[in-house]
């Protein structure tokens, strides 16, 4: 039995980055977001809680198997780094074009293993690539560890958008604050400078009025950033002169200070005991 606050003693802050759905890019945040944080000069981590569709390996061009190293009487696993990211992923330890076919409680029990049998060292950030919808991983994260909040990404449709609200309802019911959303594919900007909103227009904006939320960023479709998930190579790494990396420069900073601001101003989550 383990409290809360002992299952991931060295780490200052966690965030779950989420969505209702898949498919809006929710990955390529994370990752991104994680890389400009640590090139802010945080210490930073990133889980792969997607267990059934990792895909943090790929966007950050890693391959092989995890150190294995003695941390008081058990063996744990080294996370893999790059970018200044310590990374850890279901992913690195299967065959590669397998799948896993586990039922939900079998994928708790492996995000579990991330957080208590991994040696991740001191932190100042710790990100989940959380799997879309409301499910089991969620509940696990939720009542494993005291997060700090969660980050939503939507896009900006409305098919999009009822999801993502979804995915906030369940984060209060289980007393995680939302720190912001971000708006992902928010439009296509032409050769000539104009803006095209093929999702729509401003449906971020309108759920963080709706939730009263910061909307900590809209970023646009660009065909650079996609490059740069397959090839491994982040776009804030890649060109990160760009507007878009920009943009995620501007929201890992927009996004410190909101925890920090949460950080001074709530109170700690009740530390509950539960197994692991």
């Amino acid at each position: 039995m383990k409290k809360k606050s002992e299952v991931l003693p060295g780490i200052k802050n966690t965030i779950a980055v989420a969505s209702g759905k898949g498919g809006v890019g929710k990955s390529t945040v994370a990752v991104n977001l994680a890389v400009a944080l640590a090139k802010e000069g945080a210490n930073v981590g990133l889980i792969d809680a997607d267990i059934y569709g990792p895909s943090i390996p790929l966007m950050f061009g890693l391959k092989g198997k995890p150190g294995v190293t003695m941390a008081g009487e058990k063996n744990k696993l080294v996370p893999m780094e790059k970018y200044g990211v310590k990374v850890m992923s279901i992913g690195f330890l299967m065959e590669e074009g397998t799948a896993v076919v586990w039922r939900g409680p079998m994928a708790s029990s492996a995000l579990k293993q991330f957080m208590s049998d991994v040696v991740w060292g001191k932190l100042d950030y710790l990100l989940f690539d959380m799997p879309p919808g409301t499910g089991d991983i969620q509940l696990t994260l939720s009542q494993t560890i005291p997060l700090t909040g969660a980050i939503i990404v939507t896009t900006p449709q409305e098919i999009s958008l009822t999801d993502a609200r979804k995915g906030y309802v369940m984060f209060q019911k289980v007393n995680v604050p939302t720190i912001g959303i971000i708006e992902n594919m928010s439009y296509y900007q032409t050769p000539e400078g104009s803006r095209e909103y093929i999702f729509g227009k401003g449906g971020g904006r309108k759920m963080s009025e709706e939730f009263k939320v910061k909307l900590l960023g809209e970023i646009p479709i660009n065909t650079n950033i996609r490059i740069g998930g397959d090839e491994g190579i982040p776009l804030v790494i890649g060109k990160p002169d760009s507007d878009e990396a920009v943009i995620f420069t501007k929201i890992s900073k927009d996004l410190i200070k909101e925890i920090n601001l949460m950080n001074t101003n709530t109170s700690n989550v009740s530390d509950v005991v539960i197994e692991i």
